[in-house]
């Protein structure tokens, strides 16, 4: 009795905890919404710190709340607000430069290589650029190189080793745990499910990923020696035997141009903007004047839109969030776009690995509607393969970055099977069927020579019109197509070369062709998609997912929770998939 009593007790108090929680949100928001927005101000002689330790996506989002308006959120973190916030400081007077100040970037190489050009364009104002870190990883370099002076700790540390990629196998995983991953594939090069079937790499996928590795270290040494004055080949040198791995090295190497503490860097930054050492510098945050920037774009009137939409994230079928692309929010922003008589041109920006097939057709086919209205441009991000290429390959035009990975044209299917763990605890599924092929899947049966014949004839069937759709969209045949295809990836230098890419830039190069082909020169940019919210259901389940995840990364360790979401995720996709290789983790 007095348990029950404890446990009635406990859930009395969550559910006044939920309440008092609601009512609070409810409060909060109606004193934000009364309030107005808070208005940034820039001082002058003001450093831009450019300190971008956060998660950067393409896009920041618009998110929606029906019922609560006031809830609604609209961004000003994602990686083209920081390229306008770049772009204006170029041009305020109350801007004297950029300090990038222990940075540990959380972005894409293409993101970064984006936010580097910025920067390059930034210095033909004749502000300074200048770098300081404790600890330099390989692409905080890479983004600090533009810089005309980089600082780094006299105790601090370089990584400048090269590029690499590790992927894991689960063969073996699979038949200590009885659960087995029934897998079709089409595409030599498609190794999204080689981890099933494998314990080792195979040339095949071994091959592909020394090139794209390849042909990324590539572009990031030619922008590093162009910047730093250092020969390629003794870039090569000094990450080969780590001649840059700490301080005097690195000076000694040219990597970097001082050894200093932090505190005498920023004496130096006061030096810069001309002010004395005791008084205080005044800095403001590229997350603050990002919003700067944004609120001053808003005050440009002009009656041409160009309709930028975000495809950022695995292909799911599906509504789509902000982590996710499904047809529900790409074909409801395709469809308003298209019927925005405002609305000239469209860009849309790709960073995803792909996924669903049938979600990848639907969100082509409103690609292909409103190709018939008004021309679409296609910028592509860090990736944009598989699924993520198939609803590209439509486009009036395609641009990539030159490190952007692209391709993989091919396809898979992939069924769990735990008939061995099933045996193993005691478990037997008997079937009572009216027709040969009623049991279309069963976990615990495994897959028959039938039923595997009928997938692969679906998957050669998608395969076919995967080819179809790109020789279509790109003005090609479909057996040169093919020869290019098999699931093989491409950087996007790589792409322009054979075909699957027009030309290498990014979103500001999409957006002057979208403008060219509206024959638009003044205009400004709506963002999509605009994500819908239903607060009633997030308080339903506040609370639990996020207690689940630390739990398990608690019980688990990082590195362990992170194979546990890799294989999750695995299992959990649904029907034939054009996904991305592997998941992309460059090193």
């Amino acid at each position: 009795m007095e348990f029950i009593k404890r446990v009635l007790s406990t859930l009395t108090g969550i559910m006044l905890f939920c309440l008092l929680f609601f009512l609070g949100i409810i409060f909060l928001g109606a004193i934000m919404g009364s309030g107005g927005d808070d208005v940034i101000t820039v001082k002058d002689n003001s450093v831009l710190e450019l300190t971008l330790d956060f998660p950067i996506k393409d896009y920041a989002g618009k998110t929606e709340f029906a019922e609560y308006p006031f809830l609604n959120e609209d961004e000003k973190n994602g990686l083209f607000n920081i390229i306008d916030g770049i772009k204006l400081a170029a041009t305020d007077d109350k801007i004297k430069g950029i300090s990038i100040d222990n940075n540990f970037i959380q972005a894409g190489l293409s993101q970064t290589k984006a936010l580097r050009d910025a920067l390059l364009k930034f210095k033909e104002s004749g502000k300074f650029i200048v770098a300081y870190a404790d600890i330099y990883t390989q692409k905080d370099y890479y983004l600090s190189s533009v810089a005309d002076t980089i600082f780094m700790n006299p105790v601090g540390a370089m990584e400048f080793k090269g590029l690499y990629s590790e992927q894991l196998y689960f063969k073996d995983l699979q038949e200590k745990s009885g659960v087995k991953m029934e897998v079709v594939r089409f595409g030599k090069y498609k190794s999204a499910v080689e981890p099933f079937l494998e314990n080792e790499m195979s040339d095949n996928n071994r091959e592909q990923i020394s090139v794209y590795l390849n042909s990324l270290w590539t572009e990031m040494k030619r922008d590093i020696s162009k910047s730093r004055m250092i020969d390629e080949a003794e870039l090569n040198t000094i990450a080969d035997s780590l001649l840059a791995r700490n301080a005097t090295l690195a000076k000694s190497s040219k990597m970097i141009d001082k050894i200093a503490y932090h505190d005498e860097y920023i004496d130096g930054l006061k030096y810069a903007v001309g002010i004395e050492n005791d008084k205080k510098l005044k800095t403001i945050s590229i997350a603050d004047y990002a919003i700067h920037a944004a609120d001053k774009l808003k005050l440009k009137s002009n009656k041409n839109r160009i309709a930028v939409i975000y495809a950022e994230g695995e292909i799911i079928y599906g509504e789509g969030d902000e982590d996710k692309v499904g047809q529900g929010t790409m074909g409801a922003s395709l469809k308003k776009a298209r019927e925005d008589d405002k609305v000239k041109a469209i860009v849309l920006r790709i960073n995803s690995p792909g996924g669903s097939a049938v979600a990848s057709e639907l969100i082509w086919r409103e690609i292909e509607l409103t190709k018939k209205v008004k021309p679409v441009i296609v910028s592509m991000g860090n990736v944009a393969a598989s699924g993520g290429y198939y609803i590209a390959c439509n486009a009036d035009k395609i641009i990539a970055e030159a490190t952007t990975i692209t391709g993989s044209i091919g396809v898979f299917g992939m069924i769990p099977n735990g008939k061995a763990l099933a045996d193993r605890i005691g478990i037997n599924a008997e079937q009572v069927i009216t027709n040969a092929n009623a049991v279309s899947f069963s976990f615990y049966e495994p897959m028959s020579d039938v039923q595997r014949a009928f997938i692969k004839e679906g998957i050669i069937d998608v395969y076919e019109l995967f080819t179809k759709r790109v020789a279509d969209g790109r003005g090609m045949a479909q057996d040169d197509v093919k020869a290019i295809a098999q699931g093989r990836v491409w950087t996007g230098t790589d792409a322009v070369k054979n075909g699957l890419v027009d030309e290498l830039g990014g979103l500001d190069l999409a957006l002057k062709y979208a403008a060219e082909a509206a024959e638009i020169e003044e205009y400004k940019i709506n963002e999509f998609p605009i994500f819908k919210k239903d607060l009633d259901k997030m308080l339903q389940d506040f609370g639990l997912v996020k207690a689940k995840e630390t739990i398990l990364k608690e019980e688990l360790g990082d590195v362990q929770y992170n194979i546990y979401k890799e294989v999750k995720t695995r299992t959990q996709r649904k029907g034939i998939q054009l996904l991305f290789p592997y998941n992309l983790d460059v090193k």
